[in-house]
């Protein structure tokens, strides 16, 4: 679902946006678990306002391996458990994005408490690969999609981390509107990568040193950047420190499942 306050924006301003925004359509609905159209591995967000996990929906692995573009992970040097999340598709039924998980699976956080990389619950880190798309036709030649960016995979993670953090002692209504409220936030962080929000943070991706921007708030932290292989890389987690990652393609993504 997105925010109602941009659900408005005319697609001249979407449009205007110069090197691709954060994705304000189906793909950012996808991200948010609000899609009114579904994606080949389920919504972990849908998941997540039940308050349960839905194994049978995350593990098929059948919609990565449709993906024209490399999925990313964390290196080798991440030991634990490694699992399939979702992947998310245009309006056309194109995979343009996804994430894979590392660590504890995570569940809601049912109230506003800070965590700290020596909280022993939920130590996780999901990385989001994002298509490096230029602005575009629709397949049905009606309209133009949005360009993707460093953005649009920082706009995702920050969106992914609060499908998670959500304060479950709300009522539905209440919850909606926390979520609609801290959604917006998110794509203004997601927009503004220069802005005082986000530090520079140096990781390796394929044994390369890359620039990532990275912030943290009490949920957990986020970070974005992209690679020399034509994607854009997201992540997310709380309980282990993004100081110490690294990313590597993933050579097959069928281990994860």
């Amino acid at each position: 679902m997105l925010p109602s306050c941009c659900a408005d924006r005319k697609e001249s301003e979407r449009d205007a946006r110069e090197g691709g925004g954060p994705l304000r359509s189906v793909e950012s609905e996808e991200a948010s678990g609000h899609m009114e159209t579904t994606s080949r591995v389920g919504a972990q967000a849908s998941a997540a306002e039940g308050g349960q996990q839905l194994p049978s929906a995350r593990r098929t692995v059948d919609g990565y391996l449709l993906a024209p573009f490399p999925w990313y992970g964390l290196d080798e040097a991440f030991t634990g458990p490694r699992w399939l999340m979702q992947v998310g598709t245009s309006a056309e039924g194109a995979v343009e994005h996804g994430s894979v998980g590392h660590g504890d699976e995570p569940s809601v956080r049912n109230e506003f408490t800070a965590v700290t990389e020596d909280d022993p619950k939920e130590r996780f880190a999901v990385v989001v690969t994002v298509a490096a798309n230029d602005v575009r036709r629709s397949a049905d030649g009606t309209g133009l999609l949005e360009a993707t960016s460093v953005s649009s995979a920082a706009w995702l993670a920050g969106v992914g981390l609060l499908s998670f953090t959500w304060p479950g002692q709300l009522d539905h209504t209440l919850r909606d509107d926390w979520l609609d409220q801290q959604t917006e936030t998110a794509w203004v962080l997601a927009d503004d990568l220069a802005g005082p929000d986000w530090s520079t943070l140096s990781l390796p991706v394929d044994g390369v040193p890359t620039p990532f921007h990275y912030r943290e708030s009490e949920f957990g932290w986020v970070l974005a950047g992209s690679t020399q292989e034509g994607v854009h890389v997201g992540a997310y987690g709380r309980g282990m420190s993004a100081y110490g990652l690294g990313f590597a393609m993933i050579k097959d993504i069928a281990t994860y499942a």
